[in-house]
């Protein structure tokens, strides 16, 4: 990838560009998606949409009293990471993308493991785009993409770095610690021995999103929280057991990293339906562009017609803002809303003029077939969604990066013998 291509920011100049510009609008935005609930990104109230705080409290003494034990070697930040190596991606687009060579694609892909797993689905992205304005994080160009497990019992994240000419990447485990009465250990986050009632963790690890030392991840009716600052190197990583072992030492599940959750926020309970009251969480992503920053995330929906909603952020905590002094207990109130047209929406995300979506294309809209190109549409507010590209099969979150004007993604696609699996990213026209 060109780290200098991506800093530039695409301009049309001169009455040449300008025509280009309205032909480039003319050809890939005329398309509209077929009517679902409304055929426009239509405002609606948000005062309805809440989250409640869950348990920081008692995650927090778990994360001291295990990091005390020794049990856990601790780093502090995500470059740290990647200083003991890992995975090696390809530094190149492995498979066709489908996307609109104007719009100056670029990305990379998986090893062939992860391109191929059909235990592990990559349905997520953020970057050190979204972490700090500058774009990077103490100097690199970092990533972090969310992985849900086949049956949910286990989610995980990927911190990767891109130089250009390499890809290097580590997993890390999300886990949930707790006291047991009698000491303290750590879960599989989704898996066996989950708190129970209205605390019950979802494992389906769907969009996330970086804002400082902490990471996002969104599951359906939860917002999970984890700090960065914690990330835990395991001192077994030979077993497929998930904790503190007897001997003093830690796993997680044959992964050399793992996260601990410090908090969350409940829209809902893990089962409930996804209605006004109870919106499904199922992308994620950051808007810096209009003060307080926030939280976007956008619901599927068969045929169009969920919410996409903005939740501000608290810049001095790093959380959402709720109503109380701390942001770790009370209730966070919406403070935006738009109902969204285009059918299986799976991702969504804001340059602060336009939002973009990731979902169906309207040639193939219904479709069975896992194989067709996604579209990437963008709208604006009060305005009808077009169709600005298409895009590689079953592409899910989106990230934009205000450092570079560059737009992101990832698709899930699962093919177990060549993989379809890419992240990418392109310049949106002007």
């Amino acid at each position: 990838m060109n780290r200098i291509m991506w800093g530039t920011n695409h301009r049309w100049s001169g009455a040449v560009g300008a025509c280009l510009a309205l032909l480039l609008s003319v050809v890939t935005l005329s398309v509209a998606h077929p009517a679902a609930a409304a055929s426009v990104l239509a405002p609606i109230d948000p005062s309805g949409f809440t989250m409640r705080a869950g348990d920081f409290t008692n995650r927090g003494a778990a994360i001291q009293q295990i990091e005390a034990s020794g049990s856990v070697s601790v780093r502090t930040s995500p470059d740290q990471v990647l200083a003991d190596g890992g995975h090696a991606g390809r530094a190149a687009l492995c498979h066709n993308t489908n996307l609109d060579g104007s719009l100056k694609y670029d990305g990379f892909c998986w090893d062939q493991a992860d391109d191929t797993s059909a235990d592990w689905t990559p349905q997520g992205l953020t970057g050190s785009h979204d972490a700090q304005p500058s774009g990077t994080w103490n100097g690199h160009y970092l990533y972090i993409a969310s992985w849900h497990y086949t049956d949910n019992a286990y989610a995980r994240i990927t911190i990767a770095e891109s130089t250009g000419t390499s890809v290097t990447y580590q997993h890390v485990l999300l886990v949930d610690p707790y006291s047991t009465g009698s000491g303290y250990t750590f879960r599989p986050v989704g898996g066996a021995g989950d708190r129970s009632g209205t605390d019950v963790l979802s494992g389906h690890a769907d969009g996330v999103t970086w804002y400082g030392n902490k990471l996002f991840v969104a599951t359906g009716h939860q917002i999970q929280v984890y700090d960065l600052r914690h990330l835990w190197k395991m001192s077994d990583t030979s077993t497929d057991q998930v904790g503190i072992l007897g001997n003093g030492k830690s796993s997680a599940r044959y992964h050399n990293w793992a996260l601990p959750m410090v908090g969350v926020y409940f829209t809902g309970n893990t089962g409930d339906p996804c209605d006004a009251t109870r919106p499904c969480l199922t992308s994620l992503s950051l808007d810096r562009s209009s003060s307080p920053d926030a939280l976007v995330t956008s619901q599927i929906a068969t045929k169009g017609g969920g919410p996409l909603i903005r939740w501000p952020l608290n810049a001095s905590t790093a959380l959402p803002d709720t109503d109380t002094a701390n942001d770790y207990t009370g209730t966070v109130t919406a403070t935006g809303a738009y109902t969204v047209p285009i059918w299986k929406v799976q991702g969504a995300a804001t340059d602060g003029t336009y939002y973009y979506f990731s979902g169906e294309c309207p040639e193939t809209a219904g479709t069975t077939d896992s194989d067709v190109p996604y579209c990437i549409h963008r709208a604006l507010p009060g305005a009808a969604p077009h169709v600005l590209t298409h895009a590689p099969p079953l592409t899910q979150n989106l990230s934009y990066a205000p450092s570079s004007g560059r737009l992101w993604g990832l698709n899930e696609r699962e093919n177990t013998t060549t993989g379809k699996r890419v992240v990418f990213s392109l310049v949106p026209p002007a």
